[in-house]
Parts: structure tokens; C-alpha cells; sequence
């Protein structure tokens, strides 16, 4: 009899009854956020200390804090194991891994390497406002998400640009010229703290981004869908330097689109009405 009781409770309910394996549970998301924490404060002092390896190396590490922040929000889904302390926690770790480390990389890597120019002080003061405003846009724009939550409709578009990708458009622009080293040119470095600014608003903006939180990961799926995800890990793992900017590039240009065809749209139906 108490084999079949035990039978009839759900596999979710029996698992949360035990005391250790629910505080297990409860700490998976939580180690994936504080790897994203570590990969942000890795970043920032590799950044600090500059140089051609360090440089690539904060880009990378950013890169890995994307996939953590992907994956504690996700696995907590999974687990059934959300809670308010986990979200907060969260984007705490994210305010450093994207918004403090590639402010902080951006400077380092445009800026630190034209010391002694003519313009030296200008563009110092333009740098230090540009990354600042990043910042700020970024901490702004995950405390507008912990309030408002996603795009009305569901939770198929983010509110403005996600932080993960605004970090990982920086991250993946110094990964592709680690080659190179860092900016030595004025007006490279002057596009590039501009391009800091753009991030900055598009975060703070109302543009739509597709958030990918409506794909059905946990389904079966196709085995074409399983070749396609191997063969886009392998180019990146062999061919990083150009694809991880492609993609950055392509999520940040087509949300700016798609954008401008629904204003477009927007007013079309208004005067036919």
C-alpha cells in the first residue's frame, strides 16, 4: 500500500520532499550564476592588467559568462527551483559580467595604447564618459527587465537589447583583433567608444529583441536541427574570430530592422485608418 501511494505522488513533489537533495537543487542555478560572476570579475582584472593575451582572454571569458547566465536561468526552469533571492542574485552577477568587465575591457583595449598622442586628454575624458554610459545603460536596462519583465505577448522579445548581447558584441569585436592588439589609431578608438554609446542606448531602448525563450529546447527534435547546432559550434570553435562578431553583428543590426519595418508599418495602418 505504501509502495502505491508513493507511486501516486508525482516525481516533482516526492523529490522535493527530501530536505539535502532540495538544497542541492536549489544551489545548481545558483553555481551556474556565481561562474558567471567569476568569468566577469576574471575579465575585469585581465583587462586591467592589458595586453595582447589578456585582452583576448577577458573576451573570452566574457563569452563564457553569456553562456552561464543562459544556462542558471534555464536550468532553474527546469528544476522548478525559481526564486526571487536567484533572480536578484542573478542580475547582480550580470550588472559585473556585462556591464562592469567590458566597460572595463573597452577602455582598456581603445584607449590605454594612444597614451602620449596630442589629443591624449580629450579623448581620455570621451572614453571615460563613453564606457561609464555603458555601464549605466546596462544596469538601467536589468533593473527595467526585473520590473517590467518581457515584451508584452509573452516571452518571445526582450524590451530593448539584452545585456548579454551588448557585453558580447565588445567581447567578440577585441577576440577578433587580438591578433592586431588593441586600438592604435585615434579615429578607431573615437568609432569605437561611439560604438559603446549605440550599445548603451539600444539597451535603454524600446527596440525589440528575440529573446529565444520560445524554442521547445527540452522537445525532440529534428536530427537536421542536431547536425545544424554541431557544425555551428564547430565553425565557431575553428573560426571564432569571424563568426562570434558575425553573429553579435547580425543580432544587434536585425533587432535595429525589424524595428524600423514595424514603426513603417506602424504608420501605414494609421493613415489607411
Amino acid at each position: 500500500m505504501a509502495e502505491i501511494q508513493q507511486h501516486e505522488i508525482p516525481f516533482q513533489e516526492r523529490r522535493y520532499r527530501n530536505p539535502r537533495l532540495r538544497r542541492g537543487i536549489f544551489l545548481l542555478p545558483s553555481l551556474f550564476t556565481v561562474a558567471n560572476l567569476l568569468c566577469g570579475y576574471y575579465a575585469s582584472i585581465a583587462a586591467l592588467i592589458g595586453g595582447t593575451e589578456n585582452f583576448d582572454h577577458a573576451a573570452k571569458a566574457i563569452g563564457l559568462a553569456i553562456v552561464f547566465d543562459a544556462l542558471d536561468g534555464r536550468v532553474a526552469r527546469m528544476t522548478g527551483t525559481n526564486t526571487e533571492f536567484g533572480v536578484q542574485f542573478d542580475s547582480i552577477a550580470d550588472v559585473v559580467s556585462f556591464g562592469i568587465a567590458p566597460a572595463i575591457l573597452a577602455y582598456a583595449w581603445g584607449y590605454r595604447s594612444l597614451s602620449g598622442q596630442g589629443s591624449e586628454a580629450f579623448l581620455g575624458h570621451f572614453a571615460w564618459l563613453c564606457c561609464l554610459a555603458f555601464l549605466i545603460c546596462s544596469a538601467w536596462r536589468l533593473a527595467r527587465f526585473n520590473v517590467q519583465g518581457m515584451a508584452p505577448g509573452g516571452s518571445k522579445n526582450f524590451v530593448g537589447m539584452p545585456t548579454p548581447a551588448a557585453a558580447g558584441m565588445v567581447a567578440a569585436i577585441v577576440h577578433a583583433r587580438h591578433w592586431s592588439g588593441p586600438i592604435a589609431m585615434e579615429n578607431w578608438s573615437y568609432a569605437w567608444f561611439v560604438l559603446l554609446l549605440l550599445l548603451g542606448v539600444l539597451m535603454t531602448s524600446t527596440v525589440r529583441y528575440y529573446s529565444f525563450k520560445d524554442i521547445p529546447w527540452t522537445r525532440k527534435q529534428p536530427s537536421v536541427t542536431i547536425i545544424m547546432i554541431c557544425l555551428l559550434a564547430g565553425v565557431i570553435w575553428r573560426y571564432s574570430e569571424y563568426v562570434l562578431v558575425i553573429i553579435a553583428g547580425s543580432y544587434v543590426l536585425i533587432g535595429i530592422m525589424l524595428q524600423v519595418v514595424r514603426v513603417v508599418r506602424h504608420r501605414l495602418v494609421a493613415r489607411t485608418a
